[in-house]
């Protein structure tokens, strides 16, 4: 088992779940791997229609949810628009037990070393120039977490934090009239280099990758308004764990999820 997988008895979870992985695997494989602005990948027909369908159809209410507590996503009032659902096991409690089963086999899925290795070899290049070694000697920590963006949604330029190695977002709108909503690519943060800009489209079942490059993978999400509604994904972060000090701090990074605190640097 891999971080903190627990074995499953049923065959047809085992199967779904291996659907699943051989799924998001060959989306991520089939995609360009593209170097403007910055290194990313854009994907699409991640799910099986028949699973996409169901997770549309199983979203979680909004009271199994936690507020982000994030500077841009912060309202005047102090709520927050941005709303998060950490899929590890054990905080699935919080999910009703009709959707339940769905999201423990989506989760496992992401969380598999198929998925990771995928993405580790999407991105060969970028992750061995930054960690000077071998793809197969690097293991990286999967957190996958269900996000609702309410209207007023924004986050500014940034590159993510150095604690991260891949930034994975699938898009889960009903139709394409959210299209308009996905990630905006940059060449830099300021001046022209940030004006020099790629965006994702927000549509059914596609989603991004990108190799965390601290000096390099800028991104940004412009601000949602009330005529866009509801802004629903999936994340799947990987993040470094280094050493045995990342190691224990990934885990109790873990567990902090259960009172909905992220993991933090």
């Amino acid at each position: 088992m891999s971080n903190g997988e627990v074995l499953h008895s049923d065959p047809h979870a085992f199967a779904e779940r291996a659907a699943l992985e051989r799924s998001v695997r060959t989306a991520a494989s089939a995609s360009a791997l593209v170097h403007e602005p910055c290194t990313h990948t854009y994907f699409a027909q991640v799910f099986p229609d028949e699973v996409y369908a169901r997770i549309i159809q199983s979203l979680p209410p909004r009271e199994s949810f936690h507020e982000l507590r994030h500077r841009d996503a912060t309202r005047p009032d102090g709520t927050s628009t941005r709303l998060r659902l950490y899929l590890f096991p054990e905080n699935l409690w919080r999910v009703p037990r009709p959707q339940r089963a769905l999201w423990r086999e989506v989760a496992r899925a992401l969380m598999s070393t198929a998925v990771q290795d995928g993405f580790k070899i999407k991105f060969r290049d970028a992750l061995e120039q930054r960690f000077g070694r071998s793809v197969d000697q690097l293991d990286f920590y999967p957190v996958p977490i269900l996000v609702r963006d309410q209207p007023g949604y924004r986050i500014g330029i940034h590159a993510d934090a150095s604690s991260k190695a891949i930034t994975v977002q699938f898009y889960l709108p009903r139709d394409a009239s959210q299209r308009h909503l996905g990630t905006i690519f940059h060449r830099g943060r300021e001046g022209e280099a940030a004006a020099n800009t790629t965006a994702m489209d927000f549509m059914p079942n596609t989603g991004y990758a990108f190799p965390v490059v601290p000096s390099a993978s800028w991104h940004s999400v412009a601000a949602t308004g009330a005529e866009d509604g509801e802004r629903c994904s999936l994340m799947l972060t990987y993040y470094v764990q280094d050493g045995p000090r990342q190691w224990l701090k990934r885990r109790y990074d873990r567990a902090r999820c259960l009172f909905g605190v992220g993991p933090r640097g």
